[in-house]
């Protein structure tokens, strides 16, 4: 394990673990956190034999949001350029991300689960957008991303009373993907990255960066899209190694190129 004090990075077989880890502040975004992340996901995403990462935080809170006492202070550079704030909200990157929560996922926090491609809670976890009890609004894209991950009413109940959803409530609803019991949010998050990892890399890469880019596409061009990528995958080595693993009624042995 190496760290950067603020953000851990850990290699878990073909995932990285990356885990905030400022406990005593309630793991809040101030400028080191956003740095250490932003570096994180540029290591994970260069790092050939790593294929999925896992965004956990230390302690009893996965993130609380931004370090009001930062900003207080005159520190209002919560984000990085490339993936603004927490380093991540809008980080340009090809591989998947789960988050890995295990207790309360608030305003910046939430909007840092709500980038990631999929989200696995404990029990004791919670997500909200409390902004407009203090008179702000959720810029860190909560407030165009959870309409899209909620139902539109309540993902609006919960913008417009600040109030929270249990976890449980939260993956009735499909916002969450796997639910565990307290101290069991990493492990279960490796696991979902274990069934992401049999897959062919590539392939994986492709189809998630599709799932994003062709819904409010026309059916045709979406699938136009898709075959255009379909070809593009058919020049790799992977590609071949598919079906002939099939054939031979073996595992795949994928190489990622």
């Amino acid at each position: 394990m190496t760290s950067s004090d603020v953000v851990l990075f850990e290699v878990r077989g073909r995932s990285a673990l990356i885990t905030l880890n400022r406990p005593e502040a309630r793991n809040a975004v101030n400028t080191e956190l956003a740095e250490a992340v932003d570096a994180a996901i540029d290591r994970f995403e260069a790092d050939a034999d790593l294929w999925t990462a896992v965004l956990a935080g230390n302690g009893p809170v996965f993130c609380a949001g931004a370090d009001l006492k930062a900003v207080a202070s005159g520190n209002v550079q919560l984000g990085t350029k490339d993936g603004g704030f927490g380093g991540f909200v809008i980080k340009q990157r090809t591989k998947p991300v789960i988050a890995a929560v295990d207790g309360p996922a608030l305003a910046g926090g939430c909007e840092i689960a709500l980038a990631c491609d999929m989200i696995v809670a404990s029990t004791q976890s919670r997500f909200g957008l409390p902004e407009v009890k203090r008179s702000l609004v959720a810029a860190a894209g909560g407030l165009a991303r959870l309409p899209r991950r909620l139902p539109p009413n309540i993902a609006m109940e919960m913008i417009l009373t600040g109030d929270p959803l249990s976890a449980e409530r939260a993956a009735t609803m499909g916002l969450v993907n796997r639910l565990c019991e307290p101290g069991e949010s990493i492990e279960t998050a490796l696991a979902l990255a274990d069934q992401i990892n049999v897959n062919a890399p590539l392939a994986v890469r492709a189809s998630r960066q599709l799932a994003l880019d062709t819904p409010a596409m026309p059916d045709r061009e979406a699938i136009a899209v898709a075959s255009k990528t379909l070809g593009q995958l058919a020049q790799t080595a992977d590609y071949q190694e598919g079906p002939r693993a099939f054939i031979e009624k073996r595992p795949p042995n994928w190489v990622g190129r």
